[in-house]
């Protein structure tokens, strides 16, 4: 509580107060610090996972992988030749998967390409029954 303590006279007693009492602020914030404290467990709590580590070790490339590009407008290349549309791709993944043993498709997309196209060429993969798609990327700058 404040308490003005004013010159004995009296003629100060009208005079508006002029200090700010701080109690009811502390209480709210003390109040706020509580809920916050209750609340941020609840609000972390995550599905527990355990991710995978990056490697950061270069592939080598096998004669025998198949390397398919997407430039940035989505047309799919087979090394250095266009293909005409999905069709023709899963047309040569199901020919490939049939090889023993399979080989390995690695994708090279381009960074302006949007990923419904990268999207596509994984999905054609995994219906022709290939089971190893790698991306190709940049080494990343040390």
């Amino acid at each position: 509580m404040a308490m003005s303590i004013g010159p004995a006279d009296g003629d100060d007693e009208d005079a508006p107060l002029s200090t700010i009492n701080t109690t009811p602020l502390v209480d709210v914030m003390l109040v706020l610090l509580i809920i916050f404290l209750i609340t941020i467990p609840v609000v972390t709590q995550t599905v527990p996972v355990r991710l995978p580590d990056e490697r950061q070790q270069p592939t080598q490339a096998k004669p025998d992988d198949i390397v398919i590009a997407v430039d940035r407008d989505g047309a799919v290349w087979w090394g250095l030749q266009r293909l005409p549309d999905a069709a023709a791709l899963l047309q040569r993944l199901q020919a490939a998967a049939r090889q023993a043993p399979a080989p390995q498709v690695q994708l090279r997309g381009d960074a302006d390409t949007p990923y419904e196209h990268i999207a596509r060429v994984v999905a054609a993969c995994r219906q022709a029954g290939i089971a190893k798609v790698g991306f190709i990327t940049l080494p990343s700058a040390p």
